[in-house]
């Protein structure tokens, strides 16, 4: 007779998940494992594959929600470290462990001249979350130097590499993202950088920030980490807004002609439709902004009553004010998608991932704005 297997040696039960995401809310996992390489997390996966559990990688938690009964299976936080650069022509390619805190990377990078990822400072979390979600911020995304991820497939423990283009990137998604199965584990990534590079200018308020001059990349990462902190996009323990998963929703990606239907809606409110952020495409659809639109709708900086509100200084932070739960922040979250829909005709998706709960994200926010548009919510 065949015994399944014991659970890894390093395997913890009933974990808590709230104190490890930037969030701060959340049941606890079933099973806990911490694997500091590719062998660990093998096991723990052969573990899990044995046992018909389900498994959750865990990073640095700051894209994560997770429900308040908790994940009823494996989680598996990768903590491997590495960083090995080394020369190909004119660029340096760095392969990078999936552990490495991620704004500590971009910190070398800037320290050391590779220029590439100098905008993407500041951003929480560790590598190997980087590619599933394409991160990107002030006119950098990580798909532009990303040159492979490495894999472990969950179902035969096999290790995968992923060329970019294998990838399917796309705005604040990739293959990894959109696969529901979550079938391909990251274990590492290897990015392109340039060494002695420019740094990259193109987003407005670094631009307008930066002033004339030609800057270096340490006064382009230093102006982009100060307007990230001026919107409590950081880190910082004694910041009040400093529970939250960053931007909450993402900027919306629609056909020009709804976008057209949108500034319609702006003008009747007696806004200039031209003040409208809009950005074309080049395939028939723009991108519009959801702090805008969440601002436009009447919920300014600050907005709600309560354990979870907006934050005091970006609109589209969701912050757990303290002793929240996540079915509240889900509430909110579902109002302040409600709110905007109903004003704009638009609907907000959320961009931090959804963990434990019944329905997948958008349909557990419209559920509950048909049971209770208005539940317990006031500004």
């Amino acid at each position: 007779m065949r015994h399944p297997r014991r659970p890894p040696a390093a395997a913890r039960r009933d974990v808590p998940l709230a104190d490890l995401t930037t969030l701060g809310v959340g049941g606890p996992a079933r099973f806990f494992v911490d694997a500091p390489d590719p062998d660990a997390i093998a096991d723990a996966l052969a573990w899990a594959r044995e046992a018909a559990l389900p498994v959750l990688v865990l990073g640095g938690g700051s894209n994560l929600l997770f429900a308040d009964a908790g994940f009823d299976g494996l989680v598996v936080r990768v903590a491997s470290r590495g960083v090995e650069p080394r020369s190909r022509g004119d660029r340096v390619e760095l392969t990078v462990a999936a552990g490495e805190p991620w704004d500590a990377l971009v910190r070398r990078a800037v320290a050391e001249g590779w220029a590439g990822i100098e905008c993407l400072v500041g951003i929480p979390g560790a590598v190997g979350a980087a590619p599933i979600q394409n991160i990107g911020a002030y006119g950098q995304e990580v798909a532009e130097v990303l040159v492979a991820v490495d894999t472990l497939d969950r179902l035969t423990g096999e290790p995968r590499r992923f060329t970019a283009t294998e990838c399917a990137f796309g705005y604040r998604t990739s293959r990894f993202k959109a696969d529901p199965q979550r079938r391909h584990l990251v274990t590492g990534v290897v990015l392109s950088l340039a060494p002695g590079g420019a740094p990259t200018v193109r987003y407005g308020q670094v631009v307008d920030a930066i002033g004339d001059g030609a800057p270096d990349l340490a006064k382009v990462s230093e102006t982009v980490h100060a307007l990230r902190r001026s919107k409590s996009m950081v880190i910082d323990p004694a910041d009040p807004n400093r529970r939250s998963a960053g931007s909450f929703f993402l900027n919306p990606i629609v056909p020009s002609a709804e976008a057209d239907a949108v500034a319609d809606r702006v003008k009747a409110l007696g806004v200039d439709p031209a003040t409208m952020p809009r950005y074309p495409q080049g395939d028939g659809r723009d991108k519009l902004s959801a702090a805008w639109l969440i601002d436009r709708a009447g919920l300014h900086k600050g907005y709600g009553e309560g354990p979870v509100g907006l934050s005091t200084r970006h609109t589209l932070a969701l912050v757990n004010r303290g002793g929240a739960t996540a079915a509240d922040v889900v509430a909110f979250a579902a109002h302040v998608r409600g709110v905007v829909r109903d004003r704009f005709g638009v609907a907000l998706h959320p961009e931090p991932v959804f963990v434990g709960f019944d329905r997948p994200a958008d349909a557990l926010l419209d559920a509950l704005l048909d049971a209770e548009p208005e539940a317990g919510l006031s500004g």
